[in-house]
Order: structure tokens, then sequence, then C-alpha cells
């Protein structure tokens, strides 16, 4: 968890376990719970449990979002429940009536922003198991979130994330630069950079007209889906910004882009999009596009979040497979 500090994971993840349970309080909880760490991502994440009850705690991170940018991303997911749009789970006020909480402990240099949600049933899907099923209505929430998007009356000014070219590779790029990744020899790193050009100039030519970009979800990848019989619901907007509706499906597929089964979740996904919201032919193609996109920003990620336990476990191979994928762009699309 990238948080700007050279504090050891270990040391800051016992520091955040005492806010976590020290902060209970600050909401409506039953006398004894406690909260047990989760994962650990832009965020900690947190399980709240006493008898009968559950919710789920979620720390932010320092200088990734604002108090009002927290407040906005939970304005637009209560919208789109209220609207039946999506199913995800509310987030719980706190005594004092607010919905983002501040909170402080000794060893920690600054406060941290809490949100607090209520718990939700069902499974992460696993990238093992057939997900065509699930992908095709992963499909149908997408496209209801971009028509939701279109036509919400978003706050001025939104202070949320860009997910655009810029965003990824630019000089202020969300996560970092890609080529400070592990492992990316020169080798790699040459053609990923035929891979950025291309990636860009085929954004540009693709443009951010309002039919194809938007207010958009941009973290819709297994870990944020739960999975109850044919019902799946979408947690964590954490990363809701401003980017192209088509990126949302390159992110179901984070970090398992090379897995034989992405073409059929790609079918699947774009059938249950068009039962929905038109999709063209032209966009369906440029979807490749979206998955590198994304793909890089994932490998500037592990890169910028290297001390965290998930990203140390891809780093191996992550660059390799990375230059892989962008070889076979590149043979298809330049």
């Amino acid at each position: 968890m990238a948080d700007g500090t050279t504090m050891p994971m270990k040391e800051l993840l016992e520091h955040l376990e005492r806010l976590a349970n020290a902060s209970l309080p600050l909401w409506p909880v039953p006398e004894g719970a406690r909260a047990r760490l989760i994962n650990v991502s832009e965020n900690a994440t947190y399980l709240v449990e006493a008898d009968g009850f559950r919710s789920i705690l979620r720390i932010h991170r320092p200088a990734y979002h604002s108090r009002r940018g927290i407040g906005q991303e939970l304005a637009w997911s209560q919208a789109l429940a209220a609207d039946g749009m999506v199913e995800t789970p509310p987030p719980i006020a706190g005594v004092n009536g607010e919905l983002v909480q501040e909170g402080h402990v000794e060893g920690l240099p600054e406060p941290r922003l809490m949100v607090m949600f209520a718990f939700a049933p069902g499974r992460q899907p696993d990238e093992n198991e057939d997900l065509t099923a699930p992908f095709e209505r992963l499909g149908a929430i997408a496209a209801q979130t971009h028509l939701h998007s279109q036509a919400w009356k978003k706050p001025e000014p939104l202070e949320r994330l860009i997910w655009d070219a810029d965003a990824v590779f630019g000089a202020k790029a969300n996560w970092g630069n890609w080529r400070d990744a592990p492992n990316v020899t020169p080798e790699i790193r040459d053609v990923l950079e035929q891979c950025e050009a291309l990636v860009c100039r085929r954004l540009a030519a693709f443009g951010k007209g309002q039919d194809r970009y938007g207010l958009v979800h941009a973290d819709m990848r297994l870990a944020n889906l739960l999975i109850e019989g044919e019902r799946t619901a979408l947690i964590d907007f954490d990363d809701c910004g401003s980017g192209w509706f088509l990126y949302d499906f390159a992110t179901g597929v984070s970090f398992m882009e090379d897995h034989p089964q992405v073409p059929a979740l790609r079918r699947a996904w774009v059938k249950g999009y068009r039962s929905v919201r038109p999709l063209s032919d032209a966009e369906e193609t440029e979807i490749d596009t979206f998955i590198m996109l994304r793909r890089m920003a994932l490998l500037a990620w592990i890169g910028s979040h290297i001390e965290a336990p998930e990203p140390q476990a891809m780093a191996p191979h992550f660059a390799a497979n990375t230059a892989k994928l962008a070889s076979d762009y590149l043979a298809r699309f330049r």
C-alpha cells in the first residue's frame, strides 16, 4: 500500500489494526466488535464482527482521495443502487451522521479517512472457473453504470481520478511510471515503449465523445465482484472516475489478461453489454487497446506498491508477460 511513508509494511499494518479497532465506536456497531484485516491494496480493508453482526471497514491511504472525493464516490454508488442499476452494499453512517470518518493513532504520521459498509453475501469468483455467465452479467452491469453515468448530475467540481492515457503514461501518472516496475529489462522496455506509442495514437483517434467516455467504475476485477447464484454484486468504487467506458472491460480481466478463457469472457461481456446499451463493431475492436492500457497501468501499480503482498507475488513474471501481450498487440494493430 503505497502511502508516502517509508515505514515497513508489518509496522504500518500493526498501526492500522490499532486504528481500525480504536475507531469502531465512531459507528453504531455492537459492543465487543473486532476488526480483522482481510485485504491490503490501495487501502486496508477489515471485516468487523460481533455476535450476529458483520460489516466492512475501509481505511484509506493518505493523499489518494480527498474527503469530498470519497463522498462523491459514495454518492454515485448509492445513486446506482437506488436507481436499480447495480447491487452494491451501502455505506453505514457514523454516530455523527457522516459517511466519511477520520481517525488517528500514535505511530501514524497523519489521520486516516475511513468508511464502513454493510456486509454483502457472496463469493469472489476464481479465474480458473468458467466465468462466461458471470461476465455476460458483468457486461450488462457495466452498460447500466454507463447509462447512469451519462444521465447522473455529477458534483462540481468532480474530485475523482482520471483514467486516460496521460493518467497511465504521463509525468504524473496515477500509479507511477511502468518503467520503474521490477524486471523491466531493456528488451522489455523497448517493446513496451512501442506499445505505449501505439496505444496513445489509437486512443487519440478513438476520442472522448460523450457516448464512449464518462464516469466509470474503473476496477471491475474479480476481487470486486461478489457472486451468489445468478446474482452479482459490484463492490469497491474507490477508483471510480473519468475514463473510457470500455476501460471497464479491461479492468474486469485485470491480472489475467493472458488467461486462455479471456476471448470467451470478452464475447460474453460484449453480449451482455449489448443487451443494455449499443456497442459498435469499431468499439469492440478497440477493446484490445484498453486491455493494453490497463495492463501497463497495472505494471506501474506493481512497481509503486511493491511492499504489499499481492504485487510481490506477481512481480517476477508480470513485466515479461506484459511484453508478450504487447508484442501480440503490436502485431495486430501496427
